[in-house]
């Protein structure tokens, strides 16, 4: 990039974090110098957000409806009578980093019990030579174990220190697939015939899953031009973990649940599946970013012209949330994580760059996409500030220009009702959080369900700790330039 194009770049990369610092300076000026306006701003701010939480509930309450419909289907049945369900194989990535064997276990055992042809699926395992003892021998095992269940168990070293990388999920995966292409070539089969999941290594499959995605991708009229977003369940170890972890993890759940019946807002996430031409088409993933989850479906958005999207798929996954070898360490490990997530934010200047270039995609394509991504990276980092701890402070203050306001003096208790209002969603959140809970133990079960639901009291210090603070880092150092490497997250079960 020259160094011209290098500073309009920069320009792009700093606007997010301007933007979330302009509203809290500018929030704080108000209080100060003009708090009656201040207290305006914030009623307002509460009631809009008010109107989304209850706009949320319904599609989260409609969403829930349809994942558990879903999950009930034979799918296999529906996808073995359409058109070359017989020509259909599975590819299916899974990098791993320093993870036990008992977490990899368990992903291939759901991967062994999915209700698909077996022989017609096949594994990537992709090892980083950084780890090369521990991966090898932990490769070793899994080939004994499973290595007859799969059509084919390919297994590929990630040498480190490649030029233009960046160490991560990333670049591990994308060097694996350009090593297993030249065995994809060799067996012959068309890439159009072949559906790939990138999968991290803790997910498991629901049964039905390979049949389920085989099904859409069959039914499609463009099954290359779209992504497959299924539901995340973060419930892997989730009675092994401390109820903040809980409460961020089925947030994070039920916000990409809401988001699965307006599939023109979603972005690929975390573990997902595509068609391998499509793949193929754009050089398969980046391997110089973090998040090359989401960005892949961008890459396809702008290599087929906007004529891509994703596809909601209203069935789980089932993944870990995040472990520590002590709470104190699984408090830091969830910040990290929700820090990785929230550098999504790159690829904000990355679209503006690339839409001003590509005039084939409509520009209302392209001011969709740039508002979802930019309103919803700015109200990760602003929201929870302004109404839990912002809000309040402006109708405390003992300050003669409002004491004699209607407004001002009303405005604690119109923020309580508004706040009362609002807890309706944590009302829903709670409720759903149980009926999407896997098997519970039976030691302590009354006990383990009582604190399921009251663990959303804790969902204000949740969004502002592990929601505000490290979506307002990610856009801060994007601003600065501190570019953000991937750090794999800690991988702990007790129960499994």
């Amino acid at each position: 990039m020259a160094l011209s194009d290098y500073r309009k770049y920069r320009l792009l990369e700093m606007i997010p974090g301007a933007l979330v610092w302009f509203t809290f300076i500018a929030t704080v000026l108000l209080i100060i110098f003009k708090p009656l306006w201040a207290i305006y701003f914030i009623i307002l701010f509460d009631l809009y957000w008010l109107v989304r939480v209850l706009y949320l509930i319904v599609y989260i309450i409609l969403s829930f409806r349809k994942f558990r419909q879903d999950s009930k289907v034979i799918w296999r049945e529906k996808a073995q009578v359409l058109p070359r369900y017989g020509d259909t194989y599975h590819l299916i990535f899974m990098p791993t980093y320093k993870e036990p064997i008992d977490v990899l276990r368990m992903s291939f055992r759901s991967l062994a019990r999915v209700d698909y042809p077996h022989e017609r699926m096949m594994i990537v395992l992709c090892l980083e030579e950084a780890d090369k003892e521990n991966a090898l021998r932990n490769a070793e095992i899994l080939k004994k174990e499973f290595g007859d269940s799969f059509f084919r168990f390919f297994v590929t070293l990630h040498p480190p220190g490649l030029s233009g990388e960046v160490p991560g999920k990333g670049s591990n995966t994308s060097w694996a697939a350009r090593q297993t292409q030249k065995e994809i070539d060799a067996l012959g089969i068309p890439y159009e015939n072949i559906i790939v999941s990138s999968f991290d290594v803790d997910t498991c499959a629901h049964i039905q899953y390979f049949s389920y995605v085989t099904y859409h991708y069959l039914s499609s009229s463009q099954p290359t031009r779209q992504s497959y977003q299924p539901v995340p369940l973060f419930n892997n170890n989730t009675w092994d973990v401390p109820a903040i972890m809980r409460v961020v993890s089925n947030s994070t759940t039920f916000w990409l649940m809401s988001e699965q019946l307006r599939p023109e807002r979603l972005f690929t996430f975390s573990s997902h599946s595509m068609s391998y031409r499509a793949l193929a088409d754009v050089g398969f993933w980046q391997n110089d970013i973090v998040t090359e989850d989401s960005r892949i479906f961008l890459q396809c958005l702008l290599r087929y012209d906007g004529d891509y999207e994703v596809k909601s798929l209203h069935i789980p996954i089932s993944m870990d949330a995040v472990a520590g070898r002590n709470l104190w360490q699984g408090f830091i490990n969830l910040y990290k994580q929700q820090r990785r997530w929230a550098w999504g934010v790159e690829h904000f200047p990355y679209l503006i760059w690339n839409f001003r270039k590509n005039h084939k995609i409509h520009w209302t394509k392209k001011l969709r996409y740039l508002w979802n991504l930019t309103e919803g990276m700015y109200s990760w980092a602003t929201a929870p500030i302004i109404i839990f701890l912002l809000g309040y402070i402006p109708t405390r203050l003992p300050l003669e220009s409002v004491e004699n306001s209607i407004i001002a003096q009303n405005a604690p208790q119109v923020l309580q009702y508004l706040m009362t209002a609002a807890m309706l969603g944590l009302l829903v959140s709670a409720v759903l959080s149980v009926l999407v809970l896997p098997h519970e133990p039976k030691k302590n079960f009354l006990w383990k369900f009582g604190v399921t639901i009251l663990q959303w009291v804790l969902f204000p210090v949740c969004m502002i700790v592990f929601g505000s603070f490290p979506a307002t880092e990610a856009q801060t150092r994007l601003m600065l330039g501190k570019y953000l490497g991937f750090r794999v997250t800690e991988k702990l079960r007790k129960s499994g």
